[in-house]
């Protein structure tokens, strides 16, 4: 006779949000850009914690509709929390989602934003910091200008490169 062992919702939450894509930037998933924070049990089922890059991210109702409907095609009831702190960081982003976006046409963050390798404590700051050199994903060129300090979402800056004259995102660091 065989032993059925009972599925972990925890566990089968993660996996079914595994591949869940960000609504702006469909090549990362939830999981890769931080935005996915945490997936703990309740009493009624599960709790999924998720993290908006910046606090007023207009996709934020658009995620929670995704992470709840694809828990729910999987047979998982869940309850959405939005939490803001510790607030979103880059530093959150995994090296697979930097890679990602680069090949997409999004040059990554070029920094780190703290010390610490959780990135749990951000420090804000009011003096705009130089990006230092941009690499335009495209040629790969460090021949590069901001042309506007918000590119398509206010998460991004837009970019020019001088060589492919290519314009492009820069994901901000934060």
């Amino acid at each position: 006779m065989a032993v059925v062992t009972p599925v972990d919702p925890v566990a089968a939450a993660w996996a079914a949000l595994e591949s869940v894509a960000d609504p702006e930037i469909p090549v990362v998933s939830l999981r890769e850009l931080g935005i996915l924070r945490d997936i703990r049990r309740v009493a009624d089922g599960i709790e999924v914690v998720i993290t908006p890059t910046y606090s007023g991210c207009p996709a934020m109702g658009q995620i929670e509709d995704d992470v709840r409907s694809t828990l729910e095609s999987h047979g998982l009831r869940a309850t959405v929390v939005t939490q803001l702190a510790p607030a979103w960081t880059t530093d959150w982003m995994s090296d697979p989602a930097k890679a990602k976006l680069r090949a997409y046409g999004i040059a990554p963050p070029q920094r780190r934003c703290t010390g610490a390798q959780g990135g749990s404590e951000n420090v804000l700051r009011f003096v705009r910091e130089a990006a230092g050199v941009v690499s335009c994903p495209r040629c790969g060129s460090a021949r590069t200008v901001e042309t506007s300090r918000f590119g398509s979402t206010a998460c991004k800056a837009l970019y020019k490169c001088l060589d492919c004259l290519e314009p492009f995102d820069y994901f901000k660091p934060y």
